[in-house]
């Protein structure tokens, strides 16, 4: 499994629904990318000028909302992941 350092996070995005308009399948390249996905795993935090490190605000198992373009794409174990910043976060799914 990866871990995430500092304050980067690792997100499993949703699935990508199959989406038909008027009886056309719209093909993969087409089709939007999720902007939710669920966090797999957190790094320790951030950490100050001081040394000090701030945890961050998300866990493992939330459900979160991100930017269209947020993250870096990675792929371990043939699943697909994103790996971004808490920032990139706009909110948590409750």
């Amino acid at each position: 499994m990866i871990r995430p350092l500092g304050e980067k996070i690792l997100v499993k995005p949703a699935e990508v629904k199959e989406v038909k308009k008027g009886g056309i399948i719209i093909p993969d390249t087409a089709k939007e990318k999720p902007q939710e996905g669920e966090i797999v795993a957190v790094g320790k935090g951030k950490k100050t000028e001081d040394g000090k490190i701030i945890p961050l605000d998300v866990k493992a198992g939330d459900k979160v909302l991100y930017g269209k373009y947020s993250g870096t794409e990675v792929k371990f174990d043939d699943k697909e992941y994103l790996i971004m910043s808490q920032d990139d976060i706009l909110g948590i799914i409750e």
